[in-house]
Parts: structure tokens; sequence; C-alpha cells
């Protein structure tokens, strides 16, 4: 999948998880209590990006992210020094 967006320098386009609506135990979640995650998929990255490739999956700043909607999905923009961790 193409992103429309074409990060510049350091920055990186990722796409975050749904939220869990289940605990590990089977409880159902109501809305209000799901909390956003912190993980994305990455989408695309600047030229100048060292660490992360396309496909890979990260760990981010909460509140150190730009987004926004374009047809229906909610896309991140993350400078590479606010990735804290790559995930298996």
């Amino acid at each position: 999948m193409s992103t429309p967006i074409t990060p510049l320098a350091d920055r990186v386009v990722a796409v975050r998880e749904e939220a869990k609506t289940q605990t590990a135990s089977g409880i159902y979640l109501p809305d209000s209590s799901k909390e956003k995650p912190s993980v994305a998929e990455v989408k695309a990255v600047g030229e100048d990006v060292k660490h992360v490739k396309a496909g890979d999956k990260i760990i981010y700043k909460e509140y150190s992210t730009t987004e926004l909607k374009i047809d229906g999905t909610e896309y991140l923009i993350v400078k590479e020094d606010d990735i804290l961790a790559k995930v298996a």
C-alpha cells in the first residue's frame, strides 16, 4: 500500500495500530476506556531516516506526532528522533 504522503528529511509516516477491544482475560473494553496505542507501522520514510524502513513497527513518543486523516486513514508524521524503539 502506498501512502499519499511523502515525508521530508528525517520524518516518518506511520499508521497507528488499532486499540484493543478485549483484555487478555476476555473482558470487553468500552470505547471510553481504550487507550490510543503508541505502536504504529511505518508506511514511508524521508530521505534522511537511517534506522527504520517501510513495514517496520515502531514505538513512538505519544505527544510528539502530527496526525492527519486522508481518505479515511489516520496517518502519523513522526520525527525519527521521537521513535523510541522498533518492535520485532
